[in-house]
This record gives C-alpha cells, sequence and structure tokens, in this order.
C-alpha cells in the first residue's frame, strides 16, 4: 500500500508528540514537553539509552528514511505533532514530506533549513538582507582558496560549506594553518560538505546564542544563551559540537536584544518571506558582539546543543503549545514564554579522544545524584544486552543545574559530574567562567 495524504487529521488533540533524533538536545525537548498534562506519550525516533528514563517517553527503533515504515508508525501512535530536532533530516527534506501528508511538523521545510546546510547561501542570504555579517569570499578549489588567503593581512576562517557536526569551522592563527584547514576540507574529510569552501574575514568578540521560534510570518524568543565551542579551559583548542553553556546570557541587556531584534531577526524573517519560503520551526542565531554591533557568525535550521538541554528546564508546561503553533502557521506574535526565575547551566561530559578519534562501549557508572533542580541528559549512550549504560558517542552526556545564581548552578553541576565515571571521561572545569563569581577567585 502506497503513502497517502491525510485531509482529515485531528488538529484538536496533543496526546502523542513524536521527536526525532538520538542526542541530548532530542531528551531535553522530550523532558520539557512530556510536563504537559495533555501530554500522554513522547515517542523518539531513534533516541538513546537516557530516552526512557524520561516520564512518558519510549523509543520507536525504525530508519527514518524508510518512508514507508514511518508513516506507518506515524499513524499506529496517532501522532500529533512531530518535532525534527537534527539538521541532516531537515535538509534531506522530512519536513516537507510529512506536511505534504498533512502532519504537524516542527522543523522547517528544505528550502528554509539551507540556512544552515550551505553557508555560501546563508551568507549571501545575509548580504542580500544587509544582515550584518563578516566579509566572505566562497572558493571551489584548494588553488582559488590560497590566492584569497595570500592576499589577506590577517589570517581568515576557514568553513566547510555544508553540514560538519560543527566541527567544519577552523579557526586559524596563520596564513600557514589557513591552507591546512583549506586543504583537510578539500581532501574530504567533510565528504560533500567540503566541495565548496566559505573563506571569512575574523571577526573579534564574545559569542551569544538567541533562538527564535518562528511559525512563517510571527516569531517569539526563548531565553538567550552562550555557549562553550572550543575543546579546552580557557577557550583554548579545537572547535567542538559544543562543551556547555549556560542561559540566559546576562552579556545581552534588553536594550541590545532589543537592537538584535531590529537589525538581524525581523530582517530574516522579512527575507525569508521576500524568498516565499514558509519558514515553521527554529531559527538559531549565532552571533558574536563586535565592537561595531552585533554580527551573525551563523545560523542554524534546529536548536543548539547544549544550548537546548540548558533552556529546556526553564520552560514551563505551556512549551508544547508554542511548538503546535508554529507548525500550524498559529503564532500571534505577541506570546510571552514564562520561564523559571532561575538560571541555568549544563557541562558536557566527552568521550576522550573527541571530537576527533575516540573509543566507545565503556561502562558509566553513578554514584547518588542530587537530582533537586538538576538533570541528566544522555547524548551517546546505549544499553548493553544485560541492561548496563554504556558510553555510544563523543559527546556522551549532559549535567544541567539551575539556581538562584551561576556560581551555584555551576557547583551543583561539577559536584554531580564527579559521581559520574566511564573510562577516559573529559570535561571543561571552566564552564561558564564569564558568569561565576567565585571562578576569578578560585584561579
Amino acid at each position: 500500500m502506497g503513502i497517502q495524504s491525510r485531509s482529515s487529521k485531528n488538529f484538536n488533540r496533543l496526546e502523542n508528540i513524536l521527536i526525532i533524533g538520538n542526542g541530548g538536545r532530542e531528551n531535553s525537548l522530550a523532558w520539557a514537553i512530556q510536563k504537559n498534562e495533555l501530554v500522554k506519550k513522547v515517542y523518539l525516533i531513534p533516541g538513546n539509552a537516557g530516552s526512557e528514563r524520561i516520564n512518558k517517553c519510549e523509543r520507536i527503533k525504525i530508519d527514518i528514511n524508510n518512508k514507508n515504515e514511518l508513516v506507518e508508525n506515524l499513524d499506529f501512535f496517532k501522532i500529533d505533532l512531530v518535532v525534527i530536532g537534527p539538521e541532516i533530516p531537515l535538509a534531506n527534506g522530512l519536513a516537507d514530506f510529512l506536511r505534504n501528508l498533512n502532519f504537524k511538523v516542527f522543523g522547517p521545510n528544505q528550502d528554509g533549513a539551507k540556512l544552515e546546510f550551505s553557508k555560501s547561501w546563508a551568507k549571501k542570504f545575509m548580504q542580500d538582507a544587509n544582515i550584518p555579517t563578516a566579509n566572505f569570499w566562497k572558493v571551489n578549489s584548494l588553488e582559488d582558496a590560497k590566492k584569497i588567503i595570500n592576499s589577506s593581512s590577517i589570517p581568515l576562517v576557514v568553513k566547510a560549506d555544508g553540514l560538519a557536526s560543527g566541527k567544519g569551522v577552523f579557526i586559524p592563527n596563520s596564513k600557514d594553518e589557513c591552507f591546512k584547514a583549506a586543504e583537510t576540507i578539500f581532501n574530504g574529510r567533510f565528504g560533500n560538505s567540503g566541495n565548496v569552501v566559505v573563506l571569512e574575514e575574523k571577526i573579534q568578540g564574545p559569542e551569544v546564542s538567541v533562538f527564535a521560534l518562528c511559525d512563517g510570518k510571527n516569531y517569539t524568543l526563548l531565553p538567550t544563551a552562550q555557549d562553550h565551542k572550543r575543546l579546552n579551559e580557557k577557550d583554548k583548542g579545537p572547535n567542538t559540537g559544543g562543551m556547555g553553556a549556560y542561559s540566559p546570557a546576562p552579556l545581552l541587556t534588553e536594550d541590545y536584544l532589543n537592537r538584535i531584534i531590529k537589525e538581524i531577526i525581523e530582517p530574516t524573517i522579512n527575507e525569508l518571506n521576500t524568498r516565499n519560503i514558509d519558514y515553521r520551526g527554529v531559527i538559531y542565531f549565532g552571533l558574536m558582539i563586535t565592537e561595531s554591533g552585533p554580527k551573525v557568525i551563523e545560523y542554524n535550521c534546529r536548536f543548539g546543543d547544549p544550548e537546548c538541554q540548558t533552556i529546556m528546564p526553564l520552560m514551563d508546561q505551556n512549551f508544547v503549545f508554542l511548538l503546535e503553533k508554529c507548525s500550524m502557521g498559529n503564532l500571534n506574535g505577541d506570546e510571552i514564554i514564562n520561564t523559571s526565575d532561575k538560571v541555568s547551566g549544563c557541562v558536557i561530559a566527552t568521550s576522550k579522544g573527541y571530537p576527533h578519534e575516540y573509543k566507545t562501549g565503556f561502562k558509566i557508572d553513578m554514584d547518588k545524584i542530587d537530582t533537586n533542580d538538576c538533570q541528566i541528559f544522555d547524548s551517546g549512550t546505549s544499553l548493553s544486552e544485560d541492561g548496563k549504560l554504556l558510553t555510544n558517542g563523543g559527546r556522551v552526556l549532559s549535567i544541567v543545574c539551575q539556581g538562584k545564581d551561576f556560581d551555584r548552578v555551576f557547583e551543583k553541576a561539577y559536584k554531580n559530574l564527579k559521581k559520574i565515571h566511564f573510562e577516559g571521561i573529559y570535561f571543561r572545569n571552566d564552564i561558564g567562567h564569564q558568569v561565576r563569581k567565585n571562578f576569578s577567585k578560585e584561579n
């Protein structure tokens, strides 16, 4: 039997939610969504070993690329809303496919996901909309890259054009390092994602993350966050998918956020509309606060990880209603997100060797964790045949805590991290150093 469009889905129910993805981001979304009393079940495809520790959650082990099987499961489990977590299914057009069958989907269509899966397209998009960003050059060969690198008076940032799990950005300190980075990308480190390279002027300033839930026309903002991308303390070492985060970001005052809305967020949504892109999902704005004002470093077409884990505990039980409104194009534009009056911080524990080569399959032991205002969201875990929790990824899990101030938040996070053990466990001890008053005294 072929796949058929659904013309009469019940749009008034919100009992069964499906989240697609297998990381900490998806577990934290499930954790926030299950708070709503109308929600009876949250399914995850494929989820991970920590998914079923979350209330109301269950894993469905199927391949989302098998469209027939996916739709059969959506029908069988009477799914009322699909939330697509990672960027790859969005880039592959999964949201388009499901929307064409009249499913409610939170996540942009393929045309909107291009904001993330083609950096050169996104840079041209910003240029056309007069959105502040660094100057850039799109190159198709190592020879062209070398010419531009040689002609620049300062080292340039080197980026793989396509998706690279947060690891396709190089921030060299010399021209020689620029050449090596471009060579690495063109030599196939990131597959087809490296067929085109974007070279960017290096700009300076702290980075912040801003998230807009968008229904195609209107939007509402989530709490701001700051992410630590570098592997090592003092923000040194290679870029990773993220080693920790905190929310909200005190750096962004209300006045400055209003400037970001006026100069970046609203022009982005207006440009999407100009291009007839009906964007229903979250837009992640990766920003740098430079001396001349905020500039866009990158867009993501999904929630950031680990920012998502950090922000979700601040959401109230109405969060899922906002996702549904976005999926249906029904935001009023004046929704207020009721957030906790607490702050939140997240520290990631990784496998030894991440973000490069690492081994998995190590047993994870946990002593008694202080779960008061504290969550553990698994990112890369699996279960052995006898039910033991094992490492199964570069980023293994995140410890997320909330409290009245960041000192208490990170004190609790690190206290809990000391009770988690697996071979080769690694984490930074200075996450949130910008906002921890006690950190400068201790170091």
